[in-house]
């Protein structure tokens, strides 16, 4: 399969796609008073139905169990594929995939780092409800996501499904943690943040047996996958495959030439006297083409129609990315480090070429595919995410929430509710407006202070029920010194941040 084949059956309908301003703009228009207790006891009887038989959205008899395919990129930015606005580069499998589903406009990432994401992910819960989650990324503490947490493959192979991760994993080192340990029947990938795309930094694993094989790894767990999802197709299980790629995370690797492998064989893999935008462009041409050989088996296999397939980011973008038309990147709580694109298709249930503007995050893919599955939550462990179905399936109004982040790297702290964001970035807030001001410039705090003072109550509250930050986890972000568009921003202390509304009301007294 070369590049810019495409699925077939498959019809290019988004390549060229640009995201409008119009497009940006949250239409809630919804009666009511949404609390998240009403919409989680809305989603478990939803759930419920599902689990008696019948399909709450479409009223009918359920058939069988969907599989599921969760596709997610490492770094990439909000506009960093064809159907959200990418000009230079061409990802007509990934584009194609949008044409079959629906596209999130305003997809929101856990954490602007990886590690604290990919907890959210698996738990559908808030990172900072377990010690693992507080690292940003997981870098040097012996910490890890407990075996005995809930998870979505862990929920999910209660339900008769199996479970692989191919990729990366990133939330704790063996012996004690480690994807096996954690719901997935099946690993092959990474353990750790990064890896040389060439010698794979002697950290590529099948199961818990360390292997050594030549290839690059995008290549790689594009094989991988496409195997599993073979064997799967002859089982006739169903199945979740987590696909959880490194691309295009550093190093700045293409396909086809280890150079720069070898350049820095014995040094950091964090090279910042590395890269050009025609490599990362071609890292993600590459990601592409394995999305696509996936798409490829799904369609073959003839599990297209009953397949869950979603593609989507870790976090925002880093240095070569693209986050049109957001500022900020990668360990940021501006937009640009949260944003994210987030494509879903199912083609039995779930409309096709559409968007929706409804907020998501993360953790939402736990009660969504749990609820798709017919299964439910562990109930000693509810997730703050919400089941997206209702209106996925239906083309519902969106659903007005409340959604909090907070980053230890120079106090960040993010609320949303509704079209309005609250952010403190060390001793500075503001209030935007995000969909009518997506490049975060006017700040509304003082034209609207109710808003303002509102949503930072709000976040108080919230973080009241988190683990407190400690200054033994790592963070990190980026300095004046490494990027020259962050002249003047310091290098981050790493200290903990636990303010209280008393504390910040006494140092502004006005």
């Amino acid at each position: 399969m070369s590049n810019g084949t495409v699925v077939p059956g498959i019809v290019v309908a988004c390549e060229s796609t640009t995201l409008l301003p119009n497009e940006l703009k949250t239409e809630t228009g919804l009666t009511g008073n949404f609390t998240r207790r009403s919409v989680l006891r809305g989603a478990a009887l939803g759930v419920a139905a599902l689990a008696s038989g019948v399909d709450p959205v479409f009223g009918k008899p359920e058939s069988a169990p969907p599989n599921i395919v969760f596709i997610m990129a490492d770094d990439l930015g909000y506009a960093d594929v064809g159907c959200y606005g990418r000009p230079d580069l061409r990802t007509l499998n990934i584009d194609n995939l949008a044409a079959k589903g629906v596209r999130f406009l305003q997809a929101y990432a856990n954490s602007a780092v990886c590690s604290a994401t990919r907890t959210a992910l698996i738990t559908g819960r808030y990172q900072d409800r377990l010690s693992v989650g507080l690292d940003e990324p997981l870098a040097g503490r012996d910490v890890g996501l407990p075996p005995n947490t809930p998870t979505l493959p862990s929920l999910l192979k209660k339900a008769g499904y199996g479970t692989t991760l191919v990729g990366k994993w990133h939330l704790g080192l063996l012996p004690k943690y480690g994807p096996l340990q954690s719901g997935y029947e099946h690993f092959y990938g990474i353990r750790q943040g990064a890896a040389d795309y060439y010698t794979h930094s002697n950290d590529l694993w099948d199961d818990d047996v360390r292997v050594d094989q030549v290839g690059y790894l995008t290549d790689l767990l594009g094989s991988h996958a496409v195997n599993a999802v073979n064997s799967y197709a002859r089982s006739g299980r169903p199945f979740l495959l987590s696909l959880h790629f490194t691309a295009p995370h550093w190093p700045w690797e293409v396909p086809g030439d280890d150079s720069e492998s070898k350049r820095l064989a014995g040094r950091s893999l964090m090279d910042f006297d590395g890269g050009t935008q025609k490599t990362y462009q071609r890292m993600i041409e590459d990601l592409d083409l394995q999305v696509g050989r996936v798409l490829e088996a799904i369609h073959a296999d003839g599990l297209a129609e009953n397949t869950i397939v979603i593609f989507t980011s870790d976090n925002g973008g880093e240095r070569f990315a693209d986050t049109w038309p957001f500022t900020g990147r990668k360990t940021e709580l501006l937009e640009g480090g949260l944003r994210i694109p987030a494509i879903v298709s199912w083609p039995a249930r779930i409309p096709q070429g559409t968007t929706t503007n409804q907020v998501g995050i993360s953790m939402d893919w736990l009660p969504t595919l749990l609820a798709a599955a017919g299964s439910l939550p562990d109930p000693a462990s509810p997730p703050d995410g919400i089941n997206l179905l209702p209106v996925l399936a239906t083309n519902a109004e969106p659903i007005e929430r409340k959604l909090f982040w907070r980053y230890k790297a120079n106090a960040q702290r993010a609320a949303r509710s509704g079209d309005y964001k609250f952010l403190k970035i060390l001793g500075n807030t503001f209030l935007f407006n995000v969909v009518e001001d997506p490049m975060e410039r006017a700040n509304l705090k003082d034209r609207h202070k109710d808003v303002y003072e509102g949503l930072e109550s709000a976040w108080f509250a919230w973080n009241a029920t988190m683990l407190p930050e400690i200054d033994e986890s790592f963070t990190h972000s980026f300095s004046g010194a490494e990027l020259a568009d962050h002249i003047g921003t310091p290098k981050a202390t790493g200290k903990a941040d636990n303010p209280t509304p008393q504390a910040v009301q006494l140092a502004n007294p006005n």
